[in-house]
């Protein structure tokens, strides 16, 4: 009895036009980094707005107090200053800031600007707050950066409305 070769295909599991599992893995590899940055930073945004003492110019926790504490330690101590003209007003800056970075790194929508404000604030955080970390990896907003970096070159490629809008361009221009 012979045996025959199989000439049929296997297509993927995971999206069913003919990859391999390696390709589908390749093209969701950034979701869990988006999941995981878009989550945080809408709770960090969340948690300033509802911190009453954060939100203040002065006192135990206000964001007046911690950047007076940081500024002489801070790489760029005139960014510091900047923020200490109006406390209250930087700190919903940066929560609001925060909840629009977060949301739209969560849905996808504008992925890559969502990203850029987030390696933004990440950096300004760096360069103020966590600066005079030692050794630097200490500091938490290095690392939240360089995490942003991936997002800002590839933006959100699944399970977005990015992609389900480029999805839509390219029907409309199929259709002429």
């Amino acid at each position: 009895m012979a045996h025959g070769m199989r000439m049929d295909t296997h297509s993927g599991y995971l999206d069913g036009g003919g990859r391999d599992w390696r390709d589908a893995a390749t093209r969701y590899a950034l979701l869990p980094l988006r999941v995981f940055l878009g989550v945080t930073f809408i709770y960090a945004g969340i948690d300033k707005l509802t911190d009453s003492a954060f939100m203040s110019e002065a006192g135990s926790g206000s964001i007046g107090d911690m950047m007076r504490t940081v500024r002489d330690s801070s790489a760029i101590p005139e960014l510091v200053d900047l923020s200490l003209k109006n406390p209250v007003g930087f700190a919903y800056a940066i929560a609001f800031g925060e909840l629009a970075v977060g949301i739209g790194t969560l849905i996808g929508l504008f992925a890559r600007l969502a990203a850029f404000g987030g390696a933004m604030i990440s950096l300004s955080l760096w360069l103020t707050v966590s600066w005079p970390s030692d050794p630097y990896y200490y500091g938490n907003d290095l690392p939240y950066l360089m995490a942003w970096l991936p997002l800002v070159l590839a933006g959100a490629s699944v399970l977005s409305i990015d992609s389900m809008l480029r999805s839509r361009r390219r029907q409309r221009a199929g259709a002429y």
